[in-house]
């Protein structure tokens, strides 16, 4: 008889049983992948059979009806569908495949804007062209009762108009509206394209909204509310809900946009940069462009970080937020007559009286200003002012305190809603109030209703908006442009309260908030101007026209190429740029190419044989970009070319002088410097070359380029850099 094994042997083989039991389960578990296959076909027409016949081939225990989630038809060809993780292996190996990759969850990232823009709202207009440009929002809805989408005076639909209105009334400036919501998930929300969060409402109106005079919040930063176009048209798509905005959504609102007729899409989301076929925003935007569409988009949320920047494909535009020269500011009045001014959107009353200002103590569990533990047991808080280094958002609005004060030097150029009243201020007004409440026997505080008060400071970089360089392909200097983005006052959804919170019981019609996802807009409407003018023009052309004729910004701290671009967008001068730098889809095919992806894959996305031409020595900067970027390696000297051409949309006969200014590290040549033109649309070639000892590590050398004919500035800003960190 066999004697039984130790003990420990048996748990060891029951332990293991438990991981292979586990990772059978995993590689089971089925998650929504995108499926990409490039570009359609004249010769095969992507239908759901197609689809479900690849989905029969590889599916284990799972019918393909039940897993096909959407499919890609009208535009692009593509599916998403739930397979796990062996399954999404064997389609990604298959022929006609582009790409597979999981399907990501994206979360969503003006009175006077457009005035400090030098855009007036009697700006020279194309109005007749202006009524038939289309703009897709793909975002959280949109409100439609709001007097910004009014169709007063606004004509019949464009003939081009191919979409729809599900599940909500629209009219003539709101041609069309579409929800997608693949998960079946309406919490808080319905089944339709009405905006339950505030976002898509407050974008929309900035972008194309009608003017609205005296608009505000709680007499806050009252004027007109505008957006860039008003007679312009929108076609809302709404792909954020409660639970973000995810990819296969988002492919099925490009998949629908492009085909329905949108001419300039708003796209005020972003996620983490990455390979270009693994990313919902990049694919659909090369199909629009692909389709002579232009995508705005936001470059994120997640600065003052180097790197950090989303929506880098160069085919799209990617925004930065900066600041405009009002400001709104808090102010909280000490018992001693002194006055702190601190950042706020607080739309509460200023009281007719002081209440007691108390400063958080150390204890065995806290640290000192740890307001969180005390406001969550409402510990001697009821009735205070409260002084804080840190607290729970969450729990404090609940509580009976008076107001708060928050010390956090990280975010003082922008201001928040909250509940409750809630100033930020530095940690030097922070430590200067910890001083009087010390030496105070009865310290007491007011804090007063937010006004707007001028910037004198204004364009600067918003702190929260993300930097460059570019993580993903680094030659190519993202973010683009700069725009609005810090206390924009546009429409609101009614249903929705002004900070967001649950508790919060103010509902208003036109609402304060920031972003780059503000910032967006902006230069999407930007862009449906300069379009009502040239209807011809490619999205290249346009991107240039905005990007070449934006404000300088000037490098300082935290401020620089890598985090505004080509500097605040600057509507008007856009629509007389001088010269373009354009490009098309075999020219960012050709980009691809030199990247690194195959011919076979470029070919199968496009839809071109001819794709990706026999040159093998191409580089990423050879992309007739309107700025430049170069990496190079720190601590070696360094050399490099990049080839431009432009082209002559500023008139006839033209003669354009170079003009470089250059960080004195830098050798900067361009060839030929002058340009001679002699009839519209006339192209000419030219290179700008670097050269420059060694760079240290954490280096920017920033370099501008002017092509002038004495009335166009035509200016392009280049960076040189190194690793940052």
């Amino acid at each position: 008889m066999a004697s039984s094994p130790p003990s420990y042997l048996i748990s060891l083989a029951f332990f293991i049983s438990l991981l292979l039991l586990f990772a059978s389960s995993s590689n089971e578990e089925r998650w929504v992948y995108i499926v990409y296959m490039g570009a359609q076909h004249s010769s095969q027409y992507s239908t759901p059979e197609l689809h479900l016949n690849l989905l029969k081939e590889i599916l284990v225990n799972c019918s393909p009806r039940e897993s096909l989630v959407y499919s890609y038809q009208r535009s692009f060809n593509g599916f998403a569908a739930k397979l796990s993780i062996d399954e999404a292996e064997k389609l990604s190996e298959m022929e006609g495949i582009v790409s597979v990759f999981p399907s990501k969850t994206l979360k969503l990232r003006t009175t006077r804007s457009w005035d400090f823009l030098k855009f007036p709202q009697g700006v020279n207009r194309n109005l007749q062209v202006e009524s038939d440009i289309i703009i897709g929002m793909f975002d959280s809805g949109i409100w439609p009762e709001s007097k910004s989408f009014n169709d007063r005076g606004i004509g019949p639909l464009p003939k081009k108009w191919k979409g729809a209105c599900v599940n909500m009334t629209c009219n003539n400036k709101i041609i069309g509206a579409r929800y997608y919501n693949s998960f079946g998930n309406y919490t808080s929300n319905e089944p339709s394209p009405r905006d339950f969060d505030g976002h898509g409402t407050h974008t929309a109106s900035t972008a194309a909204g009608q003017s609205v005079s005296h608009a505000s919040l709680y007499g806050i930063a009252e004027g007109t509310a505008r957006g860039a176009v008003p007679s312009a048209r929108l076609a809302v798509y709404k792909v954020c809900w409660s639970f973000g905005c995810t990819d296969q959504d988002i492919l099925a609102a490009f998949d629908d946009a492009i085909s329905d007729g949108v001419d300039i899409i708003s796209l005020s989301l972003s996620y983490d940069a990455g390979d270009y076929f693994q990313d919902s925003m990049a694919i659909g935007s090369f199909h629009a462009m692909a389709k002579g569409i232009l995508t705005s988009a936001s470059a994120g949320n997640d600065g003052p970080y180097h790197y950090t920047v989303s929506n880098v494909a160069p085919w799209m535009v990617s925004v930065a937020a900066s600041s405009i020269d009002r400001h709104i500011i808090d102010t909280l009045v000490t018992g001693d007559h002194v006055s702190t001014v601190g950042a706020s959107v607080n739309t509460f009353a200023t009281g007719n009286r002081f209440h007691p200002f108390t400063y958080m103590q150390a204890t065995e569990i806290t640290e000192p200003g740890d307001c969180t533990f005390f406001l969550d047991l409402e510990y001697g808080v009821n009735g205070k002012i409260v002084l804080c280094n840190s607290f729970s958002f969450e729990t404090t609005f609940n509580r009976g305190i008076e107001g708060l004060v928050y010390i956090d030097d990280s975010s003082l150029d922008v201001s928040f809603s909250f509940p409750k009243p809630i100033m930020v201020v530095s940690s030097a007004d922070g430590l200067n109030l910890l001083r009087y409440i010390n030496r105070t026997k009865n310290p007491v505080a007011n804090l007063h209703k937010s006004e707007g008060v001028f910037d004198s400071k204004a364009p600067l970089v918003a702190s929260f908006s993300s930097r460059g360089p570019n993580p993903f392909t680094p030659d190519i200097l993202k973010p683009d442009i700069s725009a609005p983005g810090i206390d924009i006052l546009a429409a609101w959804s009614k249903v929705v309260s002004v900070s967001g919170f649950p508790n919060d019981t103010r509902f208003v019609k036109f609402n304060i908030i920031s972003g780059t996802s503000v910032a967006c807009p902006h230069v999407t409407g930007a862009a449906a101007y300069v379009k009502s003018f040239h209807p011809n023009w490619s999205p290249a052309a346009i991107m240039s026209a905005l990007m070449t004729t934006a404000k300088p910004m000037y490098p300082s701290a935290g401020q620089d190429q890598l985090s505004y671009g080509a500097g605040q967008l600057n509507p008007a001068k856009a629509v007389d740029p001088g010269l373009v730098y354009d490009a098309g889809a075999n020219d960012y095919a050709q980009m691809l190419c030199n990247s690194g992806y195959t011919k076979t894959m470029i070919r199968i996305v496009t839809g071109d044989a001819g794709s990706c031409s026999a040159r093998t020595n191409g580089t990423v900067r050879d992309l007739n970009y309107p700025s430049m970027a170069l990496y190079v390696q720190y601590g070696k000297a360094f050399t490099a070319k990049f080839s431009r051409t432009v082209t002559n949309v500023g008139g006839g006969n033209g003669k354009y002088m170079a003009k470089v200014s250059a960080d004195h590290r830098l050798n900067v040549v361009v060839n030929p410097s002058v340009l001679e033109f002699s009839k519209l649309n006339e192209k000419r070639r030219f290179t700008v070359s670097f050269s420059g000892r060694p760079l240290p590590w954490n280096s920017k050398a920033p370099a501008t380029l002017i092509w002038s004919d004495g009335k166009h500035k035509v200016r392009s800003v280049m960076v040189v850099f190194t690793h940052l960190f």
